[in-house]
């Protein structure tokens, strides 16, 4: 892995956060892990890091996931980040708006398990 690649997770609750970095942890050691627990929190990081993979909770205090990805796609910088959204419960709809938004994967949070997350990151992380 390259110095350079950075994992964003962006998550409200601290428990789904605590699991997140346990399994990176153990599962993608080498991949420095970043947080943020809003949308907002989101922006922020985007800005100061290059970001190489994103996992994205769906609902969050201050807007939707989902919806945040639209602006992600309309940022030159920002719409080449691989996305999967981690939500408790993915509906129908998620899913058609995160296949048009080109997200990689829709998970629940119990997926977000090693061999999964392992998998995801080996395939889509990219180089900088």
């Amino acid at each position: 892995m390259s110095v350079d690649q950075v994992c964003l997770i962006v998550d409200d609750v601290e428990f789904d956060r605590r699991m997140m970095r346990r399994v990176m942890a153990k599962y993608c050691p080498d991949m420095p892990l970043i947080i943020a627990r809003n949308l907002g929190e989101a922006r922020v990081r985007l800005r100061e890091k290059n970001v190489s993979i994103l996992f994205l909770d769906n609902a969050l205090p201050d807007g939707m996931g989902v919806d945040f990805l639209s602006e992600m796609s309309s940022d030159k910088k920002l719409r080449t980040v691989p996305v999967i959204i981690v939500s408790d419960f993915p509906t129908p709809f998620m899913y058609a708006k995160a296949q048009a938004a080109n997200v990689c994967e829709v998970w629940s949070k119990r997926e977000f398990v090693g061999p999964s997350v392992r998998r995801v990151v080996q395939k889509h992380v990219r180089v900088h």
